[in-house]
């Protein structure tokens, strides 16, 4: 596993992003763990989460793209934290664009925020963890709206490789099939858990046989194919 991602696993953690326990998700499914990417609140949180989508996003899908765009609300922050990281990085500006919930009709007018978009443009879409796909649903026509733009994929923080609202695939599976761009993740359930397991982190250990059983039924009931 690459060093990025079990930094980024550890980071989850130590910021009570990923939480493990008993909780009942949206959807109804009681889940041994739950992930809150609202827990990044502070400027180094926020700084260190655009290093991880920069060098997850690099890996991917490499430079060759011109925007990144972040659906409102949460996409927003994470797509001007990504900007700068991998500026920094890489040493290329990428242009960040969001979309506003309501069109703006006077000043900054319109329904983008930041970037406006071109023909031709190459745009990477950002988001924090997908389960069902829906806000993809909403946004890729306002992106295909805007201009002839080409969407070569979609990078999320956690890929929790379980069935979508639709079937037996993942979200992330279902957006390749329904829209043909690559959906990635930094990093997926299944590292996370191989990497937690019978680890000691910071003296308590995160992921024991008991936990590691539970979160083998979850997915034995609600696992992707």
């Amino acid at each position: 596993m690459e060093q990025y991602k079990k930094e980024f696993i550890e980071f989850m953690v130590d910021s009570d992003v990923l939480k493990f326990g008993e909780f009942v998700l949206k959807s109804g499914r009681k889940s041994p763990f739950y992930m809150n990417a609202g827990g990044y609140v502070t400027g180094t949180q926020l700084m260190k989460l655009g290093e991880y989508y920069a060098k997850a996003i690099h890996a991917h899908y490499g430079d060759d793209f011109d925007v990144l765009f972040g659906p409102a609300y949460k996409g927003i922050p994470l797509s001007v934290a990504t900007t700068i990281a991998y500026a920094d990085l890489y040493g290329k500006d990428i242009r960040y664009c969001s979309n506003r919930k309501e069109v703006k009709d006077h000043g900054d007018a319109g329904i983008l925020l930041g970037s406006s978009l071109k023909d031709g443009d190459r745009v990477v879409m950002i988001e924090d963890v997908t389960t069902s796909g829906k806000s993809i649903a909403e946004t890729f026509p306002i992106l295909k709206a805007q201009a002839d733009v080409q969407v070569l994929g979609l990078i999320v923080s956690l890929n929790r490789m379980e069935k979508g609202m639709g079937g037996e695939k993942s979200a992330l599976d279902e957006i390749r099939e329904l829209y043909g761009f690559e959906a990635n993740a930094i990093v997926t359930m299944q590292e996370v858990t191989e990497y937690l397991y019978q680890m000691p982190h910071n003296g308590k250990m995160i992921i024991n046989d008991t936990l590691k059983a539970a979160i083998d039924a979850y997915y034995e009931q609600y696992g992707a194919k």
